[in-house]
């Protein structure tokens, strides 16, 4: 790993478990001396950063860690919930596919779960954020497509960044166990469905962590998403019939 490319990794941390808070500007000079490193490394590092989404750049100079508005939350799920209700279809059709092969394919999945699981028990939030974000990584890399790979790779840091900053409840930890379930029997669709069903309530409880109220993702005043709201279809609004004008 080049010393920009563990710059990077070092900030991103510190972004991500609130050492350098949203909001807070980052000094060039007083970074590089944090990490004891010489400076063109790290501002190599900062501009990589921006580029992510993590940092925004100052109005005359500088950077600054990113303040999440409601709107940006908004979109970084837009962006992420049909992809990784794709993501776990096609990681159960692959397991589906592997028959025989199928504990070598979820040994790294699984472990994922675990990890988060021992870290939830022990109480330590930066380990289990870092875990569950590694689990839909892992559910990604299960259907062996790069292309929804990279595109993923670009969400992964604010991804964390959003779940880092909200609330973890124990009902989101049982649909990590749901969503495994379903992978690991090859079903497809079900896996989809709770995948679904999980990115939507992730982002009610991130909105009332952040911005004190569920906002319009579906969620009820505890952060927690009806399932059958996502699983009932509505019916089309009847069109109205246009009264024919009679001639005279």
């Amino acid at each position: 790993m080049s010393l920009s490319d563990r710059a990077r990794e070092a900030v991103r941390e510190r972004i991500v478990d609130r050492r350098y808070p949203m909001g807070s500007r980052l000094v060039e000079r007083e970074v590089a001396a944090e990490l004891e490193m010489s400076r063109v490394p790290v501002r190599e590092a900062l501009r990589a950063l921006v580029a992510e989404g993590l940092l925004e750049l100052l109005p005359r100079s500088g950077v600054r860690v990113r303040s999440l508005e409601r709107a940006d939350v908004r979109h970084l799920y837009e962006v992420w919930e049909p992809l990784a209700v794709q993501a776990s279809r096609l990681a159960a059709r692959k397991v589906a596919a592997a028959g025989a092969d199928e504990d070598r394919v979820l040994g790294t999945l699984r472990s994922t779960l675990e990890t988060a699981e021992r870290a939830a028990a022990a109480d330590k939030g930066a380990e289990e954020v870092a875990a569950h974000t590694a689990f839909h990584e892992e559910i990604v890399a299960l259907c062996d497509n790069p292309l929804l790979a990279r595109t993923m790779e670009q969400l992964s840091w604010q991804l964390q960044l959003v779940f880092g900053l909200r609330e973890e409840p124990a009902h989101m930890r049982a649909q990590h166990a749901d969503m495994f379930r379903h992978i690991a029997a090859g079903d497809a669709e079900s896996a989809a469905a709770s995948t679904l069903l999980h990115v939507r309530d992730s982002r009610a409880v991130a909105e009332r962590s952040l911005f004190g109220a569920a906002g319009d993702s579906g969620g009820d005043g505890d952060g927690h998403v009806d399932a059958e709201l996502y699983t009932k279809t509505e019916e089309p609004t009847p069109r109205k019939k246009r009264k024919s004008r009679q001639s005279s």
